[in-house]
């Protein structure tokens, strides 16, 4: 098998040089931003570090969407927590499928210190 190298001057596409861990698990890490979704690459792609990585980050999301929408029934600050809670974890989910897009490890503030915790 040949391997191509680029040794022209220049910008090089970050394409060329993929890790193929990033490559393989692509697909399911960025799912794993996706409301339950986020139990598919834990389950089926549990073997590939990158999938797996942002898999947790999105089951920590998950878990605190379930939360808010359980406290949505606390009269007076229900709604004003869900509503805060839907808005900040949606943003955080949008930059995750943007990391993972962009093929980084992107470690969200507290989220990944509780997602480091899950052993699977």
């Amino acid at each position: 098998m040949e391997k191509k190298t680029n040794h022209s001057s220049g910008s090089q596409s970050s394409d060329t040089h993929i890790d193929p861990v990033i490559q393989d698990g692509k697909f399911f890490a960025l799912i794993g931003y996706i409301s339950v979704l986020c139990l598919v690459p834990l389950i089926l792609k549990k073997e590939n570090k990158f999938a797996v990585f942002h898999g947790k980050q999105g089951l920590v999301i998950f878990i605190l969407e379930v939360a808010a929408a359980i406290l949505k029934s606390v009269p007076a600050i229900g709604e004003v927590v869900f509503s805060l809670a839907f808005v900040v974890l949606g943003i955080l989910s949008l930059i995750g499928i943007v990391k993972v897009l962009m093929n980084e490890y992107w470690e969200m503030p507290y989220i990944s210190q509780v997602a480091q915790k899950i052993s699977i």
